[in-house]
């Protein structure tokens, strides 16, 4: 099939299964099958594919006419203008997140914090941590998830975007005594400041979805993404009060921790944090919603 014929099929197809940006996912498909950009869909708009390039286009079309993210089918997604791999193991970063790492980078650039240690709870692909690595050349971050495979995926990124030599990953339970854990770890000695706590900065996206909503969500969402990566709890708080707690014991004063939350969740989670943390604000993202949750933390007791 010659190039331009096939994008006008996909396009056809994709718009009868209600994707939203039909012409773009499908020209997103080819240059994946093609392994070109897409300014060489039009340039070479006469191209005969071969036969088992159809076959992978019309595979992935398939895949994708089901629900399959487009993401998950290319292996890849942009993440802070970084390239990042993904796969069903990890949730698929999102634009909205972004918020969240460029709050960070405000608060090291307000703050002068130089050699910053950062932990990121929950890591996934890896995007916060290898994002916030990136761009502050002078830091060590610690990424850590329940899952092997999701770490695996994570030290992955991190290589590919020159930073595994600052990353250090550590596989754990964020609900489960989460500071025993850091301390315990192999790379306590790599974070820890005597008298200081062990970061300067805690990073978190925790699951924050309701368990009952989930079933609610769209499909390529429910029946793709992993649901550990979602499942927040019965109100979708579990990770906040847990983590919240587990960071006063890791942070040194005025430290920072910041967090991700869902839609409508900003005033509790500020609620949790009040206890160990002040000056505590609420980030808004491009939509205008309550995006992130940050404090630092108030003066250790002795």
């Amino acid at each position: 099939m010659i190039l331009k014929d096939a994008l006008l099929m996909g396009t056809k197809l994709l718009k009868s299964a209600d994707i939203d940006t039909p012409a773009l996912e499908a020209g997103v498909l080819l240059c994946r099958v093609l392994n070109v950009d897409r300014s060489y869909l039009y340039s070479h708009d006469d191209y005969n594919m071969t036969e088992e390039e159809y076959k992978k286009f019309a595979l992935f079309l398939e895949e994708r006419i089901k629900g399959k993210p487009l993401q998950y089918i290319t292996g890849h997604q942009e993440f802070m203008s970084l390239d990042f791999i993904v796969t069903p193991d990890v949730l698929i970063p999102r634009q909205d997140t972004e918020t969240l790492v460029e709050a960070v980078l405000t608060h090291v650039k307000s703050t002068g914090l130089e050699n910053a240690r950062i932990l990121d709870i929950g890591t996934g692909s890896g995007c916060i941590a290898v994002s916030l690595a990136h761009f502050l050349k002078d830091s060590r971050v610690l990424a850590l998830d329940i899952s092997e495979k999701a770490l695996e995926i994570a030290e992955t990124n991190a290589k590919r975007c020159g930073v595994r030599d600052r990353m250090f990953f550590l596989k754990g339970d964020a609900l489960e005594g989460l500071a025993g854990i850091i301390a315990q770890s192999p790379f306590a000695k790599d974070f820890e400041r005597k008298g200081e706590g062990f970061f300067d900065i805690i990073v978190s996206n925790p699951p924050y979805i309701p368990s009952e909503e989930i079933k609610t969500l769209h499909k390529q969402v429910k029946d793709y993404e992993p649901r550990t990566a979602l499942d927040g709890g019965i109100d979708g708080l579990d990770f906040y009060r847990a983590i919240t707690c587990e960071a006063a014991k890791l942070l040194s004063t005025d430290s920072l921790l910041a967090f991700e939350v869902g839609y409508n969740q900003a005033e509790n989670v500020s609620e949790f944090m009040k206890g160990s943390f002040s000056a505590i604000k609420v980030v808004k993202d491009l939509a205008g919603i309550d995006r992130v949750v940050m404090g630092c933390r108030k003066q250790l007791k002795d």
